[in-house]
Formats: structure tokens, C-alpha cells, sequence
């Protein structure tokens, strides 16, 4: 989500998530008229290290350091399942160190390219489902994963071992279960890839060993920060000031709309706490039922707004981070990567001609996979999660 377009339509089609939260906040200011507790809402914390998250992934980004990874992975496979497991894997990987969002703008195209190209067409449907499953719910496992899970493990003060014990349980049933469906889905096409293969593609440029170098010291100094190691202030400091003399793109490529958008939120939440029949209707549903209501509201408005909102009427954090990652699977809505993951595969046909008239490509065929795999996962989590615990 960033803030590029030129015209009013092309801005309301892009960033149709941050016009939404901005009429909320604003809507949410008409109960709550502004005043000095405004300046609360906000944790600084997290945008501090989400900046941080996106500056420095972005700066990677910018240098091909993932693509020239993903490209070495997925070089080594040259038959269909193989490949695909590469493929879904790497998103998987990646969705861990540059948030959930960025791993599929980085895969999709990549896996287009790689699947067309091996004349795999049929493939890149399921694979493109299982890549948004695998960015979804396989980066739940870190706290800079996932926007919400950035944002909760700020919010809470986690530790990391508490983090990563509520965490394990979904995210080794996701894990599993993904690459299950991988390996069944992709393994019915016999023979081996085509000549036209992932070699055809593109040789990246040689990376700087210097600039790898200091973007590998900024996501150290990025990863202390958010375990609250060393102060968010002198991260988001010292990451503007690297990037701004090695690569100013990477700043100008970082999701300000996303950043925004969470700064509404935070208004949108912080007002809907203090107006006492919300309080008084969410609280006791939150006690009750905490993975259940965070789970079903990430349905309808996604789940990182999901989180924003919740955490100010529950002080159970487990049910809340687990229902919010178990959101993400779903509804198209459930978590915002999903929409990248629809408009990445629509464009396929546009990117290669050959696929117009080609079935395996057509966007009902992958709507319904798409919400097949998902509230299956999404079933099959709440049942696991809620039954091993007293969520």
C-alpha cells in the first residue's frame, strides 16, 4: 500500500484500505470529539519499528537481495512438486523477515514467471493460494511477521518465549498443512518442467558485499529494537540516516500508507474504548470468547485493524494474537495480503498473452480454490487452537 497514484480513482482503487480507516477515524472523532487524550492512542513503538521493519526490507528489496535468493532456491528444482514446495516455502521464509505483504509483491511475480516459463500454467493458481496461506499464516511465527503481530507484541510488552509458545501450535499445524496441500496439489502433473524454465529468466545484477553488509547491521539493530533491546527512537534514527546516504528509493519505497493506516486505527480504536456501550458490549464477548470474536472480526475488517481494535478491551493477549493470525486465513478481507495475492494472479493474463484462453487461469477457478484451502485452514485452526487451550 503505497502512496503513488496520480489521480483521485487511481488513489481510492489503490489505497481503498487507508480511505476506509480514515473515515473511520474521522467518523469515530464525531462520538469522540478530539482533545489532548488523542496523543495517547498512538504506540509509537510499533510505528517506530515497522518503519524500521519496511525501511530496511525494502532497501534488500531495492538491491535484489531477495530475488537473487528466492532465484537460487528455486533453481535447484526442476520437476513440478519440487518446484512448487520452492516456491510456496520461499514466500514462507520470506514472509518471516519482510512482513507478510512484501514476501508475495516480491514471489508472485517471480512464480508467474517461473510457472509460465515451465509451461506449468495449471500450477499457478494453487500455487498462488498457497503462497498468500504460507505469507499469511507461516510468518505468525515472529513478531515482525505480521503487522498485527508487531503491533500486539508492542502493545502487550511480550517476552519472546511467551510469544513464540502461544505461537507453535498454529503455526506448526499451518506449516504442515501447507506443505500437505502443496504436495497433493502440485504433484498431479507428470513429467518435468519445460525448456523454457526458470534459467530463461533474468540473471540478476552482483550484490554490494558493502551495502549487504551495513542492510544486515540495520536489521540487527532493527531486530533489538523490537525486542526492546535498544531504544525505537535511535533505530528509526539511524536506519532514516543510513538509507537516506546509501539509497534514498528504499525510503521513498517504504509503505507510508500502511504506516498511515495504522495511525487511524489507532484514533479509530482509541475512540471506539472510550464510548461506554462498546466497552460494555465487546469486554465481556472478549472474556468469553476472545478467539472466536478475533478470529470472526478479522473476517469482516481484516485483521490487522482486528487487533488494533480488541486489544483495547482485553487484557488476554493469547487469545487475541492467536485469533487475529488464524484470521488471516478466510475471507479475501481476513488479511489484507490476500487482495496483493488476487490482483498479482488477475494479471497473469495480462502479463502473458498465451494465458487468455486458458481455463486453469480463470479468476472463479482461483476464487473458489482460494476459498476452499482457506476456511479449511481457517476450520481446522480454530478447533485445534481452541480445543488445546481455555481460549
Amino acid at each position: 500500500m503505497r502512496i503513488s497514484a496520480t489521480t483521485p480513482a487511481a488513489f481510492l482503487r489503490e489505497h481503498a484500505v487507508l480511505v476506509v480507516a480514515a473515515m473511520a477515524a474521522a467518523a469515530s472523532a464525531l462520538a469522540v470529539p478530539p482533545d489532548e487524550a488523542y496523543l495517547g492512542y498512538f504506540d509509537w513503538k510499533t510505528l517506530g519499528c515497522l518503519f524500521c521493519v519496511l525501511a530496511v526490507a525494502s532497501a534488500l528489496r531495492l538491491m535484489g537481495a531477495f530475488d537473487r535468493a528466492a532465484r537460487a532456491v528455486i533453481a535447484r528444482f526442476r520437476s513440478p512438486r519440487p518446484l512448487a514446495l520452492a516456491l510456496v516455502l520461499t514466500t514462507a521464509g520470506l514472509s518471516c523477515v519482510a512482513t507478510n505483504d512484501m514476501a508475495l509483491i516480491m514471489m508472485l511475480p517471480l512464480s508467474a514467471a517461473t510457472l509460465m516459463g515451465a509451461n506449468l500454467p495449471r500450477l499457478v493458481a494453487p500455487v498462488f493460494v498457497l503462497q498468500s496461506l504460507a505469507a499469511n499464516l507461516c510468518g505468525m511465527i515472529v513478531p515482525f511477521g505480521n503487522p498485527q503481530n508487531l503491533y500486539l507484541y508492542s502493545y502487550y510488552g511480550l517476552d519472546l518465549g511467551d510469544f513464540l509458545a502461544a505461537m507453535a501450535l498454529p503455526f506448526a499445524l499451518s506449516t504442515a498443512g501447507i506443505v500437505a496441500c502443496t504436495w497433493w496439489l502440485c504433484g498431479q502433473s507428470n513429467g518435468s518442467c519445460g525448456r523454457d524454465d526458470t534459467r530463461s529468466l533474468a540473471v540478476p545484477m552482483p550484490l554490494s558485499r558493502r551495502r549487504l553488509a551495513i542492510y544486515g547491521a540495520l536489521v540487527a539493530l532493527t531486530l533489538l529494537a523490537v525486542f526492546r533491546i535498544v531504544p525505537v527512537a535511535a533505530a528509526v534514527a539511524v536506519v532514516a540516516a543510513a538509507l537516506a546516504a546509501l539509497d534514498r528509493r528504499a525510503l521513498a519505497a517504504v509503505d507510508w500508507g500502511l504506516l498511515a493506516t495504522f495511525a487511524c486505527f489507532f484514533v479509530f480504536a482509541g475512540n471506539l474504548a472510550r464510548v461506554p456501550e462498546v466497552s460494555a458490549w465487546l469486554s465481556p464477548l472478549m472474556a468469553d470468547h476472545g478467539l472466536l470474536v478475533s478470529a470472526g472480526l478479522s473476517q469482516i475488517i481484516s485483521n490487522v485493524p482486528a487487533a488494533v481494535l480488541l486489544s483495547h478491551f482485553t487484557g488476554a493477549w493469547q487469545p487475541l494474537l492467536v485469533g487475529v493470525n488464524i484470521g488471516g486465513a478466510g475471507t479475501l478481507v481476513g488479511s489484507l495480503a490476500s487482495l496483493i495475492t488476487l490482483q498479482h494472479f488477475t494479471s497473469v493474463r495480462k502479463i502473458f498473452p498465451r494465458a487468455t484462453a486458458l481455463p486453469e487461469l480463470s479468476t472463479g477457478r482461483f476464487l473458489a480454490l482460494f476459498s476452499v484451502l482457506n476456511f479449511g485452514f481457517l476450520a481446522i485452526l480454530l478447533i485445534a487452537c481452541g480445543t488445546a487451550s481455555s481460549f
